[in-house]
């Protein structure tokens, strides 16, 4: 499409001619200026939909025109029948019906875009026609496509002069489009049901057609692939196997074809695929020799690298495994067939290369084990044992070809894969993880038996265990099972915890899964302590090394988590090694966060006089540093620093659980960790805050580590509420954000109960509360993290200390109001009657509340909010059902309010009904669900 000297303009308002068309097709085609595209496209949409369409889609398909404006001309065609039909008088039907087989007669040998476009609309028709007004469309359409002679008048000669070829692929590209049509159409229930009904009942027309078409020797490879698509459309709507079988047979000679060969495979997935073939029982066994033939075609494609061939036969031996697994289990007689299609797949499971780079089937198969495994666990004892006789062996190989393929490739082939490539590698790993995890089941202890006796043979030989990869396959399947399953009773863990030691650790790839293996071991060495002393030295040497950080961290905090009652005499150690790493910068920040969380597990089971003194010397190089960072002028890099440094502290006060630890000593006089260790933090992060008090993520990090200090020290954190109150005080009035509020409800939460510490809350919550206020008068919207935290606050104060709200100094009144942007009420409503202040409000301002809510539900906010509106109003006729239904009825009665879609009466229905409910939740969600579509004129029409 070339375009015009001067494309021209099109204004919005203009007149509706064959020729503006064009013109705005020209500007939406080749104006650079994309507002002007824009214009050009509003305006083209609102001609489709205009009543004048019905006349110049036509002139549009005129064969002076070019492609794109006969593809608009098309596609307007299709969006008038398929949305504007009862436009059109039933009168007109059947000459718009031979106009659009003239026109597809005359598109048959192109464009083939607008060729599509028009059987989709000659589609559209056909729906809104079947079955009473047409009632066999498919004969109709064969008939229309045949042959014809030309008759004296010249008639027909036009079409009669086409290629029959050209009609025969025209006749199939309709065909195909059908059933897609029906498929991708919005049509109510009964009657997707009842054209279902129809188009299946045509299925016999279009069969022996198909079949024909597909055996001819003069059918082109063409004409074949679109027989092919033909098939695979029509098997959507499950047409049944028993009537297709034979055409589905038929499909499988085309896989000899390399041309048609993708085709076929998808037509044959397809129809194998639908879970109504297993009322066909005999047409699914005849199927099966022709699958099971393939076998040869495969080895073949495996042997010479041919990824293609090999993917799309796996893919046809899955769709008939999986997808019938059970009803093929049954057939007895044919036991040894689906043994065969079995190993088949194993085949493809195992098939030689490396996934991703070399092939990419085996991953196909993954799931099919999964469901043949089900299905024969779920067959009763007796005819499960029988089973289980013949395919455990087959698993058992299964585990054998799995962890092959879980094998790394040599570093110098690894190295040069590409990073999307080893993802892809990864998740490949985890599947077979997962699949490795769920044969468990069928095998149970035999399997891990099985791989520690491998294991063994492997690390005795030195030849043997000079291969890596094979070790760490093996250690792979081990952890993969005792990452999810219980090993605590195999007899097989004490074993391999002696064998782990033994391996070379110099490989980095084999290094980390050693140490995953040990992480998945946590729980079983927590209950055999006696084990750690020979595993604990490998863990330190990894975390040493940069290249094992995420592994050799991890692992530490499983074992400080589950075993930290029993390390006592190996603390010294791992407190030394971990301090080191940290000091030099080893591991990433993430990876510090992880390792402050296990030391913080590792501290908390020592005795606190101990506790104090590694505490201590823990933390002091990274307090000084910080110590110097906070005398700096402000820039990026000291910011990250600092940051990094607050975290690693939130992170140990996290797992640090000192007040258990004391609690359970005998006396008075037993030493806990007084907040003096915190005194000089305190002050440090009081010269930061003085730089960096207009940083959020500076700020959210000082917060951050209040927060895990009150939650771990809870009451002995006392002494510093004051200071702390201050300095929250502080920061939220110079720089407000949610941060700041979360660590003021964790106070509330802690210590709003204790007399002596009230006037420090009630002051910071009173600040805390008149800051926000002054921001939700420009806009809560403007801040929903603040909103959000503020609601929580509020709701924590209402449970823990509400005559908080009896304070002269807070606004109950603003604090009611932004209530209406949030949806604290659920908290403030249950509390009017013991809290005057909120009472009087109430009484005052509900019917506002009441107003602003049904404004919200009748079109004043998003449908998303309507359930948090719902609560609400269930929560007021929980509390004062009274006050709620004269609310109701003074605001209801306002003519169009809150919509004008509403009457009167439907008004009244909603108010007794919401009235009735006052403890179903869900039932007043679906009573103001039904009320708020009401309003927006939108009941009845699919949403």
């Amino acid at each position: 499409m070339e375009p015009p000297a001067n494309p021209g303009d099109i204004p919005v308002e203009l007149e509706l001619t064959v020729e503006n068309v064009e013109s705005a097709l020209y500007q939406l085609y080749f104006d650079p200026e994309m507002e002007r595209k824009n214009v050009a496209q509003k305006w083209l949409t609102q001609a489709q939909t205009s009543a004048q369409a019905w006349q110049f889609c036509w002139a549009l398909l005129g064969p002076d025109k070019l492609p794109e404006v006969q593809f608009f001309g098309a596609s307007t065609l299709h969006t008038k029948i398929s949305r504007h039909w009862s436009d059109l008088p039933t009168d007109q039907h059947e000459s718009l019906r031979m106009q659009l087989l003239s026109h597809i007669l005359h598109f048959s040998s192109g464009p083939r875009m607008v060729l599509t476009r028009l059987c989709v609309a000659l589609a559209a028709m056909a729906l809104n026609l079947i079955p009473q007004a047409w009632s066999q469309p498919v004969a109709d359409m064969v008939r229309a496509f045949q042959p014809q002679k030309p008759d004296s008048e010249g008639g027909s000669g036009a079409e009669a002069t086409q290629d029959p070829h050209a009609h025969c692929l025209a006749l199939l590209e309709l065909l195909t489009v059908l059933p897609e049509e029906f498929q991708s159409s919005r049509l109510a229930q009964a009657r997707r049901a009842q054209l279902r009904e129809a188009l299946a009942g045509e299925w016999a027309a279009v069969c022996p057609m198909l079949r024909q078409l597909l055996q001819s020797q003069d059918s082109s490879n063409q004409v074949k692939e679109k027989v092919l698509r033909c098939l695979s459309s029509w098997v959507g709507l499950d047409v049944p196997l028993g009537e297709s079988h034979e055409l589905v047979q038929d499909c499988f000679t085309a896989l000899s074809n390399p041309e048609l060969f993708d085709a076929a495979v998808e037509t044959i997935v397809n129809a194998i695929s639908q879970p109504d073939c297993q009322r066909y029982i005999d047409a699914l066994v005849n199927l099966m020799p022709l699958v099971l033939g393939l076998h040869d075609q495969l080895k073949k494609a495996a042997q010479d690298g041919d990824m293609e061939t090999s993917h799309g036969i796996c893919r046809i031996a899955v769709a008939m495994g999986e997808t019938h697994s059970r009803v093929l289990l049954e057939q007895v007689e044919h036991w040894q067939e689906y043994l065969a299609l079995v190993n088949m797949i194993l085949f493809c499971t195992g098939i030689p290369g490396h996934y991703p780079v070399s092939e990419t089937t085996s991953s196909l198969t993954l799931t099919f084990w999964y469901t043949l495994q089900d299905d024969i666990l779920s067959f009763e004892e007796q005819k499960q044992a029988v089973y289980l006789q013949v395919y455990r062996p087959v698993y058992f190989q299964l585990v054998d070809v799995l962890l092959h393929k879980s094998h790394y490739p040599s570093q110098e082939d690894y190295a040069s894969w590409s990073s999307d490539d080893k993802e892809q590698f990864r998740i490949y790993r985890v599947d077979i993880s997962d699949t490795l995890m769920y044969v468990y089941e069928m095998l149970g202890a035999e399997l891990l038996s099985n791989l520690y006796d491998r294991l063994g043979r492997q690390l005795m030989d030195p030849q043997q265990s000079a291969v890596w990869q094979d070790t760490e396959a093996l250690l792979f399947g081990f952890q993969s099972i005792a990452e999810t399953i219980d090993v605590n009773y195999s007899d097989v863990i004490p074993g391999l915890i002696g064998l782990i030691p033994r391996i070379n650790i110099s490989n980095v790839m084999l290094a980390d899964t050693v140490m995953y293996t040990i992480g998945s071991l946590a729980e079983w060495l927590a209950d055999h302590p006696v084990m750690l002393g020979g595993i604990l030295p490998m863990v330190l040497q990894g975390l040493v090394k940069a290249e094992l950080s995420v592994s050799s961290v991890s692992t530490l905090k499983r074992i400080c988590r589950e075993c930290r009652h029993d390390l006592g005499p190996y603390a010294q150690d791992i407190l030394t090694v971990s301090q080191d790493v940290l000091l030099k910068e080893v591991h990433k920040s993430s990876q510090c966060m992880w390792l402050m969380q296990a030391l913080g597990f590792l501290l908390s089971a020592l005795p606190v006089e101990e506790i104090l003194v590694r505490l201590h010397t823990l933390v002091t190089p990274h307090v000084q540093q910080l110590d110097t960072l906070a005398q700096q002028e402000p820039n990026p890099s000291n910011k990250q620093s600092i940051i990094h440094i607050l975290g690693m502290m939130s992170s140990l006060f996290t797992t640090l659980d000192i007040n258990r630890q004391a609690d359970n000593l005998e006396g008075a006089s037993s030493p806990r960790l007084a907040p003096m260790q915190l005194q000089y933090l305190f002050t440090l992060i009081r010269t930061i805050l003085s730089k960096w008090l207009d940083d959020s993520e500076v700020v959210e990090a000082v917060c951050g580590v209040f927060d895990k200090s009150v939650r771990t020290l809870l009451h002995d954190f006392g002494p510093m509420v004051a200071q702390l109150s201050g300095m929250l005080g502080q920061i939220y009035s110079a720089f407000p954000q949610a941060s700041a509020l979360d660590l003021a409800r964790q106070m509330v939460h802690i210590f709003a109960g204790e007399e002596h510490h009230i006037s420090n809350i009630r002051s910071l919550i009173e600040l805390l509360t008149s800051t926000t206020l002054t921001i939700f008068q420009q806009g809560p919207r403007d801040h929903p993290d603040i909103a959000e935290s503020f609601m929580h606050l509020h709701a924590q104060i209402l449970k823990r200390k509400p005559d908080l709200y009896l304070s002269d100094q807070l606004d109950v009144k603003a604090l009611f109001y932004c209530g209406e942007y949030q949806y604290m009420f659920t908290e403030l409503l249950p509390r009017c009657k013991d809290v005057p202040s909120l009472g009087d409000v109430l009484q005052r301002d509900g019917k506002l509340l009441t107003e602003t809510i049904l404004q919200a539900v009748g079109g004043g906010s998003p449908r998303s909010l309507t359930e948090h509106f719902s609560e609400v109003l269930l929560s007021l006729n929980r509390h004062c059902p009274a006050l709620l239904s004269q609310w109701l009825k003074e605001t209801l009665q306002t003519p169009g309010f809150p919509s004008a879609h509403v009457s009167t009466e439907q008004k009244h229905t909603f108010s007794q009904q919401l009235l009735r409910e006052q403890t179903n939740k869900r039932r007043v969600k679906e009573i103001v669900k039904e009320f708020s579509l009401l309003c927006r004129g939108l009941q009845g029409s699919g949403y």
